[in-house]
Parts: C-alpha cells; sequence; structure tokens
C-alpha cells in the first residue's frame, strides 16, 4: 500500500505534541493557502530542535521549535534562527525562507517559527537507494558540503543586515569558555579527558581569522540534497546557533562529525553519517575547503579539537535530557556511552594522535 503521507516525516511523537487549533486560527490568513484544513506530521529526524509539516494541502510550510526541557539560554533560538532566514535566503539560495516568528508560548509551548518546505533528501546512517546508481555518490556529497560551506563564508553578511548577529572579537574564547560552562551544567560524572582539552583549548588558541556568517552545526545530515544528483545540495537546515565568528570553526564542527570506517571505535561511535570509504578523507575535505575558500587552514587541528570538545558536550546535554525525562524519545537512550567516547576523541586531536 502506498503511503499518503511524505517518506521523511512521521505521526507526531505523544510527548512532542502541540495545540494544531491554536496554530492552525494563528496562521489563518497569515500565508498563502493557511485558511484551508491543516494536518500536521513531525520530520522524525534530528535530535535537538523539533520541526514539523504544516500540510495544508495546496501549500505546505514548516515549523519549527526548541526542544522539550529546559535548554541552554543560547542555543535553540527560534527568534535568532528567523532572523538569520529571513534575510540569509536573499544572498545564499540554500537557507529555506523564514515567514514569521512568535515568542507566545501559549501557542505551542515554546517560541516558534514557520518557513518555506524544501524538498529532497537527508542522508542519515546510510546511502539512500535513490543514489545506487551514482557509484561516486559520497564524493560528490562530500564536495558539495565544502563548497557550499565555503560560499556561506564568502556572503557579505553587513550588505543583507545581518551585520549586528554577533560580536565577532573574541568568538573562539566564548566558544572555549561557553561549551566548558555547558559542560559542568550537563555532566553526570567526571571525565578527567574534558579537563585535560579544556586546558590544552585555552593554551593552544590561535590568532582570529577574517570573520563570516558561522553556521555553528555544519554536518551531513544538516544539509538537503538533490535526489537527482548527489553532488547537489537544495537546502541547509538548523541555523538556530548561527552568528559572526571564525569561520574555521565551522571546518572544525565537519571535521569532528566526520566518520570513516577505518576510524577508531570511539570516533565511529559519534557517526551521524553512513560509515563509507567513498567519502573523501579529513584531509581531502581540508585541502578542497582552502582551495575553494582562499583561507589559511594551518591551524584546523585546533578547530577540530574544539569542535570534537563541542560535540561531548552536546550528546550530554541531550543524554542529560533523556536521563532526567524532559523526553521519552528512546533514541537519547544509547547517548551515554558516546559521551566518554567523543572526549577521548577530542584529546587524541588536541594531543596530535
Amino acid at each position: 500500500m502506498t503511503s499518503l503521507h511524505p517518506s521523511d516525516t512521521i505521526n507526531v511523537r505523544d510527548d512532542e505534541r502541540f495545540d494544531e487549533q491554536a496554530v492552525e486560527a494563528f496562521l489563518r490568513g497569515k500565508l498563502p493557502g493557511t485558511d484551508n484544513p491543516l494536518t500536521v506530521r513531525q520530520f522524525g529526524g534530528g535530535a535537538a530542535n523539533l520541526t514539523y509539516l504544516l500540510d495544508y494541502g495546496s501549500h505546505e510550510y514548516v515549523l519549527r521549535r526548541p526542544p522539550l526541557g529546559p535548554v541552554a539560554p543560547s542555543a535553540h533560538d527560534m527568534a535568532r534562527e528567523s532572523k538569520v532566514l529571513l534575510r540569509l535566503w536573499n544572498a545564499y539560495p540554500l537557507a529555506p525562507r523564514a515567514f514569521l516568528f512568535s515568542d507566545d508560548e501559549s501557542i505551542v509551548g515554546a517560541p516558534f517559527f514557520v518557513m518555506e518546505r524544501r524538498h529532497g533528501i537527508v542522508v542519515r546512517d546510510s546511502i539512500p537507494a535513490v543514489y545506487d546508481t551514482w557509484t561516486d555518490a559520497p564524493a560528490r556529497m562530500s564536495f558539495a558540503l565544502v563548497e557550499a560551506l565555503s560560499d556561506l563564508h564568502a556572503v557579505d553578511y553587513e550588505a543583507i543586515g545581518l551585520g549586528d548577529l554577533g560580536r565577532p572579537a573574541g568568538f573562539i574564547r566564548r566558544q572555549i569558555e561557553g561549551w566548558w560552562r555547558r559542560w559542568q551544567a550537563a555532566r553526570l560524572e567526571e571525565l578527567p579527558e574534558m579537563d585535560a582539552v579544556y586546558n590544552w583549548l585555552r593554551e593552544n588558541e590561535p590568532p582570529e581569522s577574517s570573520p563570516s556568517l558561522v553556521h555553528n552545526d555544519y554536518k551531513l545530515d544538516n544539509v538537503m540534497l538533490d535526489p537527482n544528483d548527489p553532488g547537489r545540495i537544495v537546502a541547509v537546515f538548523d541555523w538556530d546557533m548561527c552568528t559572526l565568528g571564525d569561520p574555521l570553526s565551522d571546518v572544525g564542527a565537519l571535521l569532528a562529525w566526520w566518520c570513516l570506517p577505518d576510524d577508531p571505535p570511539h570516533f565511529r561511535t559519534m557517526a551521524m553519517m553512513p560509515l563509507d570509504d567513498r567519502f573523501l578523507r579529513r584531509q581531502q575535505l581540508i585541502d578542497h575547503y582552502a582551495q575553494h575558500s582562499g583561507r589559511d587552514l594551518s591551524q584546523i587541528h585546533f578547530y577540530h579539537a574544539l569542535s570534537l570538545f563541542r560535540v561531548t558536550v552536546i550528546i550530554a546535554q541531550i543524554y542529560v535530557r533523556y536521563v532526567r525525562g524532559q523526553t521519552q524519545d528512546k533514541r537519547f537512550a544509547a547517548f551515554g556511552p558516546r559521551i566518554p567516547a567523543a572526549a577521548q576523541a577530542a584529546l587524541e586531536v588536541a594531543k596530535g594522535r
């Protein structure tokens, strides 16, 4: 039997439901098609912000809200994400266009915004069958990821009204200290590796590079690909931590989430992409970004270590929400063992091993 629903959505999880009638009433007449009856589905991927499909029959939109439970003040920022997406699409077509934002928490229980719906393929733990005829699909994805990131870093943020999005000066030091504070709040046990990485980062911070827009969570499953061409990106998602800062932190993030079949086990445990040796090696990613952007990546191991430090904290934040019962999503039960594994990976990169 053919499903009537898009394959990238699921029924809304019981603990992540909201008052659909309140959303329908709020949006009625504000966007094309919103006078029609509303059907709500949920995008099941992702491990943080909650994303829903608003289907009005003639028109589709996407609603984004933060995860359930308490969240870090500077993370899951729907006002920031909507501000970025209201402007960025003009200069960077891969950014979906946002239409409206609401901080009225009586509607869905948190601030939220509504943006355009894009159609394509999100690659998570396996290469989709639609790309079976492309033997070089992983390599094409790799090159496209790097080039889309370099293009983002070339955007004139002042020209599109995002010059007040952040404070580039001192960005890396604030990253180090901010993620350390979040670690203190999220950790469930002592991890000496995290202390060691924190101290190494403070002692080895490189000079700041020229600032750009920084996505702050750039990885394979945050982009959407053309079903007819694995080397063409049709959208980049998850802009809630976008700011102005050091663009090499985005390259470090891409490296931190990048996993290959011959990586040590504690690296592979963090895999949020297919383990396929047809993807580019990390050094190939670095070289292609340097060539495409013209930036100096001689200190990239620092940014790689910083990003693994950050990944460790992100995993801990997700896991602690599950332990505290703030989400019932069973996927997160497995995140506990990933925390020491990620910390070990961060320490090895920091020490050059």
